[in-house]
């Protein structure tokens, strides 16, 4: 029997050099690292401005209150997602609203998001969905008629691009995650993107208290200025020099999950019991988080056997997500809403299990997963 995470950071020799480098320096924040990862970053996603924070959630918080999202205000979201998606809008006081998904590849139902509009919408937060992009053009066309901002939860989506722009440079800003399961990690931490400018100035001061000068700036060190509202969302030099290494390697990740995904889906499309999700092509190029199989009939009325009999024989699975957003207590409580009002999400967060594709797979994992799909899916017959 094999052990299979569902997930694993891959971290080597030039990531553990790096933070020693760091422990013997004299600078574990404000530093030259974290700044050298926000460029590298620019470089491979394409373009456009970037902060390090201290993990995508508050990218996403500083995004709504840097663009003006406040009380009063409703920001559409889907309502599969993990809660931070909802979270950092609570954070602004608005409010979330939340639209079901597309079955076919979990992303927010567009069909659904004009009938969601009012005149108390501000923005559309958009998630793409383990790395699968949603139709920008859609979204960002709704916006210009609406007059609305566009935000992209991109945790689960980074090397994920549509016709071409990465994820994150599509709307006015996005946010991605570094966890220790994402493409890559910085064990915590995040990046906020934008292509706006004068945005990303904003947030390099909001992320820091609210300071006039940073650190380098200041002629006296000490003195400052404080003339905004701020937080404490930087990212350390420790976690910046690993994000450095990591993604000197982020296209071999790449290659390696895309690799593994289309050997999973293609020994797995014919199989009658599951359903799998859409993938990706030349316009809307895949991520590849992990890959999610969808229980069809009898056999999602069994899903906790197939999940046991799976981590039993040593694969690691995972679900996304426990259940639609809106279904969760917090969010059940405050608004009144139930997950049977979101059928999709329903559907999606009941009877789908997602399978590793990451690049901690060795030899022979894939086959080994599908021929333990299959003869768990025989034994819940």
């Amino acid at each position: 029997m094999r052990n299979i995470p569902f997930g694993q950071p891959i971290l080597g020799k030039e990531e553990i050099e790096a933070v020693t480098r760091v422990l013997e320096g004299p600078q574990l924040v404000h530093g030259p690292r974290a700044r050298q990862f926000e460029e590298d970053f620019v470089s491979f996603i394409g373009g456009g401005h970037t902060h390090s924070v201290s993990s995508c959630t508050s990218g996403l918080h500083l995004a709504y209150v840097s663009l003006g999202v406040g009380s009063g205000d409703e920001v559409i979201l889907p309502a599969q997602t993990h809660v931070a998606t909802a979270h950092s809008i609570e954070y602004c006081g608005a409010t979330p609203v939340f639209v079901d998904i597309d079955s076919r590849t979990g992303n927010i139902n567009l069909d659904l998001v004009e009938k969601a509009i009012t005149s108390s919408t501000k923005a559309i937060c958009v998630v793409h969905y383990l790395g699968l992009p949603v139709d920008m053009d859609r979204v960002n066309e709704l916006a210009r008629r609406y007059e609305l901002l566009v935000i992209e939860d991109s945790a689960l989506a980074l090397g994920a691009r549509y016709k071409g722009v990465h994820v994150g440079l599509l709307g006015d800003a996005g946010s991605f995650s570094f966890y220790p399961v994402k493409h890559i990690t910085t064990a915590e931490g995040g990046m906020f993107a934008t292509k706006h400018g004068e945005l990303a100035d904003k947030v390099a001061r909001m992320k820091a208290f609210g300071y006039d000068k940073m650190v380098g700036e200041r002629v006296v060190p000490g003195l400052y200025d404080v003339d905004m509202l701020g937080y404490n969302y930087r990212m350390n030099e420790l976690e910046a020099a690993v994000g450095i290494e990591q993604l000197k390697r982020v296209n071999e990740f790449l290659e390696l999950r895309h690799a593994n995904n289309e050997k999973l889906r293609r020994a797995l499309e014919d199989v009658t019991e599951i359903s799998l999700l859409a993938d990706g092509d030349d316009v809307f190029q895949h991520a590849h988080y992990c890959l999610v199989i969808v229980l069809i009939g009898a056999a999602a009325d069994k899903r906790f056997e197939f999940i046991s009999s799976l981590r039993a024989k040593g694969v690691g699975v995972s679900v996304y997500y426990p259940g639609p957003v809106p279904q969760l207590s917090y969010y059940r409580e405050k608004y009144g809403l139930e997950g049977k009002n979101f059928p999709g999400a329903l559907e999606l967060s009941e009877a789908s299990v997602a399978l590793p594709v990451g690049p901690h797979l060795k030899e022979g994992d894939t086959d080994y997963m599908v021929d333990t799909v299959k003869s768990s899916l025989r034994e819940l017959r």
